[in-house]
Formats: structure tokens, C-alpha cells, sequence
């Protein structure tokens, strides 16, 4: 039987103020919950010892705070983490946390499948099934810090510092929920992750670029994989609605793009197929006058995928390129590829496939 409570998870400032207006509850209410939910990760209302126990009870009669549920979690070797994750329909979607020295990345998934096809992606071989929704977004996060166990929110020593709509999915073909979602996480009496701590990957969905640094103001990282629209078209095919003269203008004009906040072009490397001196030598000609990083993407393999990664030789020399030419161009280390973990290895179906067994520390 199906659960009729609403869920509170997911619902910003303004929506959480109005479902309690309509609770008949007291203005000051939706900041109470909004410092259990968010501030301190409650999962019961039980837990919220600041509200009075009648008023408790109320509550979770009507109302729930839900979490995906994990479906499965595996542990890679480099302590890379992946959640499968099931939402309330039985769709399913990863989360993948990469934990380093100074900092802890969250990929997050903006929706089930994707819609884009880009060859080289896993997830472009799954269809798109649909968005998620904002509490499934900020569900990701929410998710993680329990399992990590990191609530209240800390200031200090996080294990979740930055967020990266990197997942599953074009978060800019699910703008309003994954907006909802990181306003939810930017509140500094909530989740509060910083803007300059989050950014946003988009294959190159050029109308939604400046709405996204207006609204948002996160980092932008543009997928770009090649340097002529031949090829581009066959890589990413997006870029045949949005050519490269047209995604670089949007680039261009990015709200708040300098120097101090680049934005960042990444670049898988394909063995044979990009990864020449000369294309090279036109990403830098292709790049002049944007402030901009270019992050190098060897090819993460994945069952029947067409590419093989270049070589380090020819990645080096790439890379020299175009640091040569006054870009930063480091060469991402892969990350969690024993658990089809890494960039451009995620698909909703992978962990089940590989029969792994549970992570041992899950929430």
C-alpha cells in the first residue's frame, strides 16, 4: 500500500512556508523543520526535539521525510563509493562519491537514462525514462551525507565538499528541478555547499546556458569532446542542434565567467579520433578569449563500448598544448573504474549486472 503522506524533502523555502500555512501551523514552523531537515538531516519527527510532541505527531501523520532508497552500493579499491539508487516509482538512478585528499566530489544524476546518445557515454546507450524531481536531486545529497555521517551540517572537514551535475542525464533539459534542488543546497542555514563549490555539465544546451549562470551562478563545465562540428556531430550528437561557434558564444557570455571562475571544457580522449597535436593546437585557437580550464578525460572503457582510450603519450603531448598555450589542461585521474564508477560509466542497470555485493557502510 502506497504511502499518502507528503514528502517534505525536496520542497525549498517558499514551498515548505506554504505547506505549513496550509497545515495551519505558525510562520515559524517551516524554519523549525527547515533546520531539521536540511540543517541536521532528521529522518523521523520524532528527532525534532525542539517542537513540541503533539505537534510531532501531527506532522507524521501527514507528512514523511523520505530518502531514495539504495537499491545497491559498491566500494571501489581507490575508495570511490557508488549508490544505486530507487525512487518511488522503481525507476533507478547512481550517485557516485570520489573522496580526495583536500576535498569530496558528489556526482549527481539529474534524470533517469539520458537523451543525449553521445557515443562514448554508457548512459547514452539507456534511454531517457524521465526528470527527476527536486527531492530526488537533493535526495542524492541528503543520501550521501547519511551514509557518510555527516549531519548536522559541518563547517569543517567535510567529506561532501563539492557537487558536480555530472551524473546521469542533461541537467539543463531538467533545469527547474535541478534548480530547485541546488538552491536547496546553496541555503547556508541548510546544506549550505557554497555556489563556487558546485558546478554544472552540460553537453551544450546553448538557450539554457545564460539562464543558468543568471539564476544559479554555479561553475559551468561544458562536455565538448572535439574541435570540428564533423566530428562533434558524430560524438555528441546535441551539437547538431547547437553547433561549436554557437556553444562558445553562449560560453562567452557566461554571467560571472573571469580568470578567478574559468569555465571548464572537458575533453575525453579517444584513441585516434581526437586526440591529434593539431586538433590540439584549434581547441586552443577555438578556446582564445573565454576564461577557461580544459580537463582531460582519459576514455573510461564499459562493456561493448567502439573507443579505446588514447595513450599517454599522446594525452601528454595534448596536454602540453595546450598548457603551452596559457590554459590550465590537467589530465583527470580515473576514479572508481573497478565499479564502472568513472566518468561516462554510469547506466542504472550496471550495478546489478556485475552481481557485486554491498558496500559495508551504507546508511
Amino acid at each position: 500500500m502506497s504511502d499518502a503522506r507528503v514528502n517534505l524533502v525536496g520542497l525549498g523555502r517558499d514551498a515548505l512556508a506554504a505547506e505549513m500555512a496550509a497545515f495551519g501551523a505558525a510562520p515559524f514552523r517551516a524554519r523549525q523543520l527547515w533546520h531539521w531537515v536540511y540543517h541536521r538531516g532528521a529522518i523521523d519527527f520524532a528527532a525534532m526535539t525542539s517542537l513540541a510532541k503533539g505537534f510531532r505527531d501531527e506532522l507524521a501523520a501527514r507528512y514523511t521525510l523520505s530518502r531514495p532508497e539504495i537499491s545497491r552500493a559498491l566500494a571501489s579499491a581507490d575508495g570511490t563509493r557508488k549508490w544505486l539508487l530507487r525512487f518511488a516509482d522503481g525507476h533507478e538512478a547512481e550517485t557516485v562519491h570520489i573522496p580526495e585528499t583536500d576535498r569530496g566530489t558528489l556526482c549527481v544524476s539529474s534524470q533517469v537514462g539520458c537523451t543525449l546518445n553521445c557515443t562514448f557515454c554508457h548512459t547514452g546507450t539507456q534511454r531517457l525514462v524521465r526528470n527527476l524531481t527536486a527531492l530526488e536531486i537533493v535526495g542524492q545529497v541528503m543520501l550521501a551525507r547519511d551514509a557518510l555521517g555527516e549531519w548536522p551540517s559541518p563547517r569543517e572537514d567535510r567529506q561532501v565538499t563539492n557537487i558536480v551535475m555530472m551524473g546521469m542525464g542533461e541537467p539543463l533539459y531538467n533545469f527547474d528541478n535541478v534548480a530547485a534542488a541546488l538552491k536547496i543546497v546553496m541555503d547556508h542555514e541548510g546544506l549550505a555547499i557554497s555556489r563556487r563549490k558546485i558546478t554544472l555539465s552540460t553537453a551544450g544546451v546553448v538557450p539554457m546556458i545564460a539562464r543558468c549562470g543568471g539564476e544559479l551562478g554555479v561553475n559551468l563545465a561544458i562536455s565538448l569532446h572535439a574541435v570540428t562540428d564533423e566530428l562533434r556531430d558524430r560524438l555528441v550528437p546535441l551539437n547538431r542542434k547547437y553547433p561549436i561557434a554557437e556553444l562558445l558564444a553562449a560560453c562567452r557570455a557566461y554571467p560571472g565567467s573571469s580568470n578567478a571562475r574559468r569555465i571548464t571544457f572537458e575533453y575525453v580522449m579517444l584513441n585516434g579520433i581526437n586526440d591529434s597535436p593539431a586538433e590540439a593546437r584549434e581547441l586552443v585557437r577555438l578556446l582564445d578569449g573565454i576564461p577557461a580550464k580544459v580537463n582531460l578525460i582519459p576514455f573510461n572503457p564499459w562493456p561493448g563500448s567502439p573507443y579505446e582510450c588514447s595513450s599517454d603519450r599522446a594525452i601528454a603531448a595534448f596536454s602540453d598544448i595546450v598548457f603551452q598555450a596559457g590554459y590550465s589542461a590537467p589530465v583527470r585521474t580515473p576514479r572508481g573504474r573497478d565499479i564502472l564508477a568513472a566518468c561516462g560509466q554510469l547506466k542504472s542497470d550496471s550495478i546489478r549486472a556485475r552481481r557485486a555485493e554491498p558496500a559495508a557502510a551504507t546508511a
